[in-house]
């Protein structure tokens, strides 16, 4: 299973926002503090500090502060003070643990009523995220909405520390209710919340739920290493029948992920003997396009394939009128649906898709899901977008073909 590599980008900047505090900018000349009582040897030192910082000599600052801890018998008054100066100037001064403490201390006064507790809180939080204290981060942030916060930008920074502090569980629960939330109005969920909760699956070996976020990234945010995750593990899901194994390769093909030689191989032979030589031919001359067939010590046997699907190709021409003819007088519908696919595949789909939907109606096909699944391939190759996916949508089945059919519904999206 792949693990995603999580854009820091976005989170970092919520960091940057929320661990300073910009009104506290302005706190040497808040006069709603000042006015409270504050002893004269702890008065200079603070004044001081305040003096320095409006300066930007934040660490001088800092040190002046630093003076008042040896000054017993702060009343509340004045730790209150000391520590929401020692807040502003930390955070300005980038000493994260510093400004930890300081938050942590004015908080613990309950001084703090309405938009300034919370905007500590806020700021609290953003200082653990860059301690890399996550479970701290998660606790900061319960505890602001607890208390009222309602910022949205809370919800994300929440989930990335439960993801980073280890809790999956609460992860995927947390991230699959904003899924959920973000369908529901018709909005694209994040790219990032998606590889959150991929992640979070692979860490609690929830296959399932990876792979249902695979599909949505696939949705969202298709890139190629995600079709070829998505379609190479396919064959190892549990009942994957090897029936639908040129099923599969269509669709690698279609998606760009038939490159190997071997693959090409493979294909063109699937194809020849299902009884469609049109589309082995445009498998080989795929691969000799890309120079994965035509070249090496196996050119000669890659002309040879070449050469027996040209021939398959002219003698099916010559039989087919009789093919129909069988396939007419046949109670099995299976005969106008491969070779209602084989005209779809030649060209003629408006004398193939008719044949396809003629034979799937006589009810008497041994896998009938298999034949939509080709019936909506077809659809999808003739142009016909809204028929594919609402035939794809109609496959059943635990064997693969489901699968198969909501991977081609993706990729006609994308289309």
């Amino acid at each position: 299973m792949k693990q995603f590599r999580l854009s820091r980008l976005a989170v970092l900047l919520a960091v940057i926002g929320l661990s300073s505090v910009p009104e506290l900018t302005g706190f040497v000349g808040n006069t709603a503090y000042a006015q409270e009582a504050m002893r004269p040897e702890i008065g200079k030192h603070v004044q001081a500090a305040g003096e320095l910082f409006k300066a930007k000599k934040y660490k001088e600052a800092l040190a002046r502060l630093r003076e008042t801890d040896n000054i017993s018998g702060k009343n509340a008054n004045e730790n209150f003070t000391i520590e929401r100066m020692r807040a502003a100037v930390a955070s300005a001064a980038g000493d994260n643990d510093a400004a930890i403490r300081a938050y942590e201390a004015v908080l613990a006064t309950n001084k703090l009523t309405g938009p300034d507790h919370l905007t500590y809180l806020k700021a609290l939080a953003g200082a653990y995220y860059k301690a890399g204290n996550y479970a701290k981060t998660v606790q900061t942030i319960t505890r602001f909405n607890a208390d009222g916060g309602s910022d949205p930008a809370m919800r994300p920074f929440l989930i990335q520390s439960l993801y980073m502090s280890g809790d999956y569980g609460r992860t995927l629960k947390e991230v699959q209710s904003d899924l959920a939330a973000e369908e529901k109005a018709g909005r694209t969920p994040s790219e990032t919340s998606l590889q959150l909760y991929a992640n979070a699956a692979l860490k609690q070996n929830d296959k399932a739920g990876y792979v249902g976020a695979l599909e949505k990234l696939l949705t969202y945010y298709p890139k190629k290493e995600l079709w070829a995750d998505m379609l190479n593990r396919l064959p190892g899901k549990p009942g994957f029948s090897e029936r639908l194994s040129l099923d599969l390769y269509r669709l690698k093909l279609a998606v760009g992920q038939l490159t190997k030689t071997n693959d090409f191989m493979e294909m063109s032979q699937l194809s020849l003997q299902a009884g469609y030589p049109t589309e082995a031919i445009k498998v080989i001359d795929q691969g000799y396009k890309t120079n994965a067939l035509g070249t090496g010590t196996e050119a000669e046997r890659h002309k040879r394939l070449r050469d027996l699907a040209n021939k398959n190709l002219a003698e099916s021409n010559k039989g087919l009128a009789a093919a129909e003819a069988d396939a007419e007088q046949s109670k099995d519908g299976s005969g106008l649906v491969n070779l209602g696919y084989l005209y779809v595949v030649n060209g003629q789909a408006d004398k193939g898709l008719p044949m396809m939907e003629k034979g799937i109606a006589k009810d008497n096909i041994k896998y009938p899901e298999d034949a939509k699944l080709h019936l909506g391939i077809a659809y999808l190759q003739a142009g016909k977008k809204a028929n594919a996916i609402k035939t794809f949508k109609s496959v059943q089945g635990k064997d693969g073909a489901a699968d198969l059919a909501r991977y081609w519904i993706i990729y006609a999206n994308q289309k």
